[in-house]
């Protein structure tokens, strides 16, 4: 490909939200060569263009708070900064809890939410049945809810990311599959893709579920595995109403939300085994 550099400063791998971001703040933070790849023909088709949409300040550590706190802020300024919104859609979310040993452990987490200023509500199992008149939750033993939570669009923050990390110098390809790294000193020194070597100073992985086996290619042991989940949309559900929110039955790993006149639901299969497998399961 005529577009590929024999070198670059950085070489981001995977041109879903993460790489695409990371090729943005890189060049504006004033890195002359950033190069992202990306193996399909668009940018966000892996995990990013198959996610929820989901935004939550609702994690059980620290890290993961204080990453949300500025992440969803950062999507907040999205359209000022980029000039293309994220579309985000704060409906709230809404964790059901139905076991003992997740209500202990989620009144912890709210208790650390809280802790770093992020007002999280505790329900209990009344409360919630109240705020989700819809559902049938008769073994809900209490639930955790944030207004501030939502949904954003995956394909339009991959869309900023990419078009003003492009006007700032970033190159940004697709159809580049890599297919070995170089390494020399306990560094990676290169990238070997389908359209030719790249010689860089650094490599960044954001193939997120595939991120293991691109670690592998510079001898690294990653512990990624990804696990298939399968999802769907329904027709129109006339009596969800307007202020339904993104809801986690948290046992079940069962998460649903609004998607235009019904919801997109979502879950793994009893059982399912770790691996790349992408097919649908019918059944």
């Amino acid at each position: 490909m005529s577009d590929l550099p024999a070198t670059a400063d950085v070489v981001v791998v995977g041109g879903g939200v993460m790489g695409a971001s990371t090729a943005y703040h890189l060049v504006r933070a004033g890195v002359r060569s950033v190069v992202l790849l990306e193996r399909e023909a668009f940018f966000g088709l892996g995990a990013t263009g198959r996610c929820a949409g989901g935004i939550r300040h609702q994690f059980g550590t620290e890290i993961n708070i204080r990453l949300s706190i500025h992440s969803l802020r950062m999507l907040d300024d999205l359209e000022a900064e980029t000039g293309q919104p994220a579309l985000v859609r704060k409906c709230g979310y809404l964790f059901v809890l139905t076991q003992p040993d997740d209500v202990a452990a989620f009144q912890r987490n709210v208790a650390l939410q809280h802790s770093l200023g992020v007002p999280t509500e505790w329900l209990s199992g009344d409360e919630v049945r109240q705020r989700l008149p819809q559902c049938a939750f008769p073994d809900a033993l209490g639930g955790t809810y944030l207004a501030a939570d939502g949904l954003a669009d995956p394909n339009s923050v991959v869309s900023a990311y990419i078009s003003a990390a492009r006007q700032l110098g970033a190159r940004c390809l697709t159809d580049v599959a890599v297919t070995g790294l170089e390494t020399s000193g306990g560094r990676v020194t290169a990238v070997q893709t389908s359209a030719g070597r790249i010689a860089a100073g650094a490599v960044v992985n954001a193939a997120g579920p595939w991120s293991a086996p691109l670690a592998g290619m510079a001898g690294v042991n990653l512990p990624v595995q990804p696990l298939r989940r399968q999802w769907l949309t329904t027709t129109g559900l006339p009596g969800l109403g307007p202020g339904f929110p993104f809801v986690i039955d948290f046992a079940q790993s069962l998460y649903f939300h609004p998607e235009g006149e019904g919801l997109l639901t979502g879950m793994s299969n009893p059982g399912e085994a770790a691996g790349f497998d992408q097919s649908v399961d019918p059944d």
